[in-house]
């Protein structure tokens, strides 16, 4: 999830999924079984983050969609919170290498493909079918994070490789911008969809798609 890709292109899988960041907390996944339980706790609640927000996060919901036993949530974890912290990196950064790759295997991008691959890395891949919700629960995990301190860490480190991400991508389009301009475009983005969302716009995508039509050059 991060802070924060043309139409017709469908998002292919990463090359390699990150992996679960070291067991420097709770010290329990030394083996390659339990490597593999903890990455696939970790892969659910981020599925769940995706699908109902935090609240979606829970020890019962996790382990029944990893297909595993209930104490293996806390055997793995010391706390939701942790479990949390997990599933968001796993997704911002799966996002950011998916945003990688599509640059690393592409040539110059023209203005329509810069637009979308900036929207999907703002507003998510899955929102280029258009609609309400998706975007609204990606604001929605967006703002929570915010009441979640111990989140805070990780979503400026994350926010500062997509904005890197975001100043490659204009440059590879042939736009260079610079860090502030990056700031910027962000921010009108950010405004534009949530303004969408307070008036219950039927495709914020498309309102953001609009503004940054009308400022790329």
């Amino acid at each position: 999830m991060l802070r924060g890709l043309a139409p017709s292109l469908v998002m292919p899988e990463p090359t390699e999924a990150p992996s679960a960041p070291s067991q420097e907390r709770t010290g329990q996944a030394s083996t390659p079984k339990g490597e593999r339980r903890r990455q696939a706790l970790v892969e659910a609640a981020s599925e769940l983050l995706v699908e109902s927000g935090f609240a979606g996060i829970r020890h019962r919901a996790v382990a029944e969609r990893a297909g595993l036993p209930l104490a293996s949530t806390t055997y793995y974890f010391s706390s939701i919170e942790e479990l949390v912290e997990r599933a968001v990196e796993y997704h911002g950064r799966t996002e950011l290498a998916w945003g990688r790759e599509r640059l690393s295997g592409c040539g110059r991008l023209d203005r329509d493909e810069l637009c979308e691959l900036v929207l999907d890395m703002l507003l998510g891949h899955n929102s280029r079918d258009g609609g309400l919700d998706v975007v609204l629960l990606r604001y929605e995990r967006l703002v929570g994070s915010g009441r979640r301190p111990y989140l805070a860490p990780l979503m400026r480190e994350m926010g500062d490789e997509l904005h890197a991400l975001l100043v490659e991508i204009l440059a590879q389009a042939g736009a260079p911008s610079s860090s502030a301009e990056v700031t910027r475009l962000i921010a009108l983005i950010d405004g534009t969809v949530v303004n969408a969302l307070i008036e219950s716009d039927p495709d914020p995508r498309g309102a953001a798609r609009r503004v940054l039509r009308a400022e790329l050059p």
